[in-house]
């Protein structure tokens, strides 16, 4: 099965429609993994126009698609492609935690929930700016 997986992936059409499926599917199992995480509902914020929220929320989109792109550059295979989202996630989820732990005067969740722009604009740069980093790592 895997050869047959493989001969696919190896036509130019084959292997955009395999990375794009291993994006839409890591951003939907990561969004529902950071939602869990979180003391608010990520969808229902951004629906009620909680622009922090959007913009945290953006920022991981763009990060874990960041990381992907990386690994893609890096000539990596479909399967590494994958494992390196995985552990890119994993490290984003962790300077989420880091954020929220750094921040002791305030909660970030709290101040996401309440629509706080300036929490919400410095969450997305940590994810964005984190991706690059660990991007830049893959080899």
């Amino acid at each position: 099965m895997q050869d047959s997986i493989d001969v696919l992936l190896g036509h130019p059409l084959g292997a955009l429609l395999g990375y794009f499926t291993v994006a839409i599917l890591g951003l939907v199992v990561f969004l529902s993994i950071f939602e869990m995480v979180t003391k608010y509902n990520c969808w229902e914020e951004i629906r009620k126009g909680n622009l922090a929220v959007a913009m945290a929320t953006g920022g991981k989109i763009f990060g874990i698609c960041n990381i992907l792109r990386f690994s893609m550059e890096a000539g990596a295979s479909i399967y590494e492609t994958m494992k390196w989202s995985v552990t890119g996630f994993i490290l984003l989820l962790v300077a989420y935690f880091l954020f929220e732990f750094l921040t002791p005067v305030f909660s970030i969740d709290d101040e996401m929930a309440a629509d706080n722009r300036a929490v919400g604009l410095i969450a997305m740069i940590i994810s964005v700016s984190l991706s690059y980093v660990i991007g830049a790592a893959i080899f």
